[in-house]
C-alpha cells in the first residue's frame, strides 16, 4: 500500500569533503517540486548541484542537474519507490569539496542521503476512497445506518424523498465486499446510483 510522509525530513552527510543536505518532503506535484528546488539554489548559491526526485500524482523525475548521469536523481527516485512512497519530493544539495568520487560513489552518496533522512520519517498510508450512493425503501433505514457505521464509512448526506438516499465514502479495497454483503441483506431492495453518472446528470 502506497505512503506518504506527514512532515519534510533531513539528513546531511560528508563524504570526502563534499556535503550532501539532503530533504524529503510532502509534494503535490512537479510544478510545486520546481518551486522547492528554486528556492534551494537561492539559498544555496554556492552549491555544485541540486538534484532531485519526484513521486507525486502519477508524475515522476529524476534530475541529475550536471552530475554525471544516472548517478543522482535516478537513484534518489529508486529509494522511494523501493519504500513504495508517493506524493515525495527528495532533494540534494550537494557541495563539492575538491574530491571526484567516481560513479559508485556518487550513487551511494545520494542513495544514502535520502535513505538517512528517511529513517526519521513519520509515514501514513494512502487510502483510496470511494465514493457510494444509494437508496433504500425507509424500513431499512436504520439497518443501512448502522451498516455503513460498522464498516468504518464516512456518512457525507442523507436525504428523504420517495425512498432514503444515502451518500457515503469508504476505501476502495473494501467498497466491493460491502455492496455485496448489503445486496445480500437487503434482498434486492438496494438501488446504487454511479456517482459519475450522476455527476453528468446534474
Amino acid at each position: 500500500m502506497p505512503q506518504t510522509i506527514i512532515a519534510p525530513v533531513q539528513h546531511e552527510l560528508l563524504i570526502k569533503k563534499s556535503r550532501f543536505i539532503a530533504c524529503v518532503q510532502p509534494m503535490t506535484d512537479r510544478a510545486a517540486a520546481q518551486k522547492v528546488v528554486a528556492e534551494l539554489w537561492a539559498q544555496h548559491p554556492q552549491a555544485a548541484h541540486v538534484c532531485w526526485a519526484l513521486l507525486a500524482g502519477g508524475q515522476s523525475a529524476a534530475v541529475d542537474d550536471g552530475e554525471p548521469s544516472g548517478t543522482a536523481g535516478r537513484p534518489m527516485l529508486d529509494v522511494l519507490r523501493h519504500q513504495d512512497l508517493e506524493g515525495v519530493l527528495a532533494t540534494v544539495v550537494r557541495y563539492f569539496g575538491g574530491v571526484k568520487l567516481g560513479a559508485g560513489g556518487l550513487v551511494r552518496a545520494y542513495t544514502d542521503s535520502v535513505a538517512q533522512a528517511l529513517l526519521n520519517a513519520e509515514k501514513v498510508a494512502i487510502i483510496k476512497l470511494r465514493h457510494l450512493i444509494c437508496t433504500v425503501p425507509y424500513a431499512m433505514e436504520g439497518m443501512i445506518r448502522r451498516e455503513i457505521e460498522l464498516a468504518g464509512a464516512s456518512l457525507d448526506n442523507v436525504s428523504h424523498a420517495d425512498d432514503v438516499r444515502f451518500e457515503f465514502s469508504m476505501a476502495d479495497h473494501a467498497a466491493a465486499p460491502f455492496i455485496t454483503r448489503l445486496n445480500e441483506a437487503g434482498h434486492g431492495r438496494i438501488l446504487w446510483i454511479n456517482p459519475d453518472e450522476q455527476a453528468a446528470d446534474e
